[in-house]
């Protein structure tokens, strides 16, 4: 990468599952247990997954399938059709130039996928100095704790987009009707009742943060019993809550930066690297790994993401410098 030719105004981070080179017909159920010990198993990409195994992790994320020759590849159905084996490459772009300033493989799962760009982010400001003013990204990005660590811990504007689960399937208030009160830390219904996270003081002070970092706020029974709009609130329960995430004013300055021209702008930019996996796989035909394991999806996402910028870098030489007058 020209660290010269990047400025880090934006970047923009993508993935795109590319097929492991894993048979389907040599995988178990991913609950099944596999002896390893098998001398038919002892293969370097089964090394690796043994050597980067988390026992408790891997209970939190257990796969559908896992194969026997490439284990740390994902069983994904993702891009629509038959299921198949898969890793992710995931790339960090510069959207002024379509550069490619970060590649990190991963296996295909959206978890995985996330985590990767803050790995990415940190090792190009580690290496070349250079920070994103802002990213674009899709809703992988817009979990809470990705929005926070981007606008708290790193000073980065996220142009992506929120991921809001708060909208009912009925056509009831959903959470964004409440409004919320920073002073009295309290939402107000449409009705101008107040849902709060305690309504007693507590002897020993409480944090009221959930196993899935979240407070939960209440209305008052009383209230809701005589509200006009409970039909239209609450028709199935006595009162109302809402589950408001530790990160929530993270959630918020994304909400107002969607609103803005730039925003609409970056929507744009996000198609430079669309393009880039376009080009992977039809031009350079990197529809199918030929390496096995993490290390060899790292080798091989790393030479085609090399390539693609030397074409690039071809392209800029070749336009030589720019003409005066």
């Amino acid at each position: 990468m020209d660290a010269g030719l990047v400025k880090g105004e934006g970047f923009a981070v993508d993935a795109s599952i590319i097929k492991a080179d894993a048979s389907r017909q040599r995988g178990v159920p991913g609950d099944e247990q596999v002896s390893w010990s098998d001398p038919s198993l002892s293969t370097r990409a089964v090394r690796e997954y043994l050597e980067a195994l988390d026992e408790e992790a891997l209970a939190e994320t257990l796969p559908k399938r896992l194969s026997l020759t490439d284990p740390q590849a994902r069983w994904t159905a993702a891009p629509g059709g038959p299921a198949f084996y898969a890793y992710s490459t995931n790339y960090l772009i510069d959207t002024e130039h379509g550069v490619i300033v970060d590649v990190e493989p991963t296996p295909a799962h959206r978890t995985a996928e996330v985590e990767s760009t803050k790995i990415m982010i940190d090792r190009v400001q580690a290496r070349f100095d250079i920070k994103p003013e802002r990213l674009v990204g899709d809703t992988a990005c817009g979990t809470a704790p990705t929005l926070a660590w981007m606008v708290e811990e790193k000073d980065i504007e996220p142009q992506v987009p929120v991921c809001d689960k708060t909208k009912r399937k009925n056509d009831s208030f959903s959470s964004n009707d409440f409004h919320w009160n920073e002073k009295t830390e309290e939402y107000r219904c449409p009705a101008g009742n107040a849902l709060r996270s305690e309504w007693r003081a507590f002897k020993n002070e409480r944090s009221h943060v959930t196993k899935a970092n979240t407070i939960i706020f209440r209305s008052r029974q009383t209230d809701c019993a005589t509200c006009p709009m409970k039909a239209k609130c609450c028709p199935n329960t006595a009162f109302r809550k809402i589950a408001r995430s530790v990160h929530e004013a993270a959630r918020d300055v994304v909400r107002r930066i969607a609103a803005t021209p730039t925003y609409q702008r970056s929507r744009h930019e996000r198609k430079k690297v669309e393009m880039l996996f376009a080009h992977l796989k039809r031009i350079l035909k990197m529809d199918r790994l030929r390496l096995r394991g993490m290390s060899g999806a790292t080798d091989e996402f790393t030479l085609t993401a090399a390539v693609q910028n030397l074409r690039r870098l071809a392209k800029f030489t070749s336009q030589g410098p720019p003409t005066t007058g």
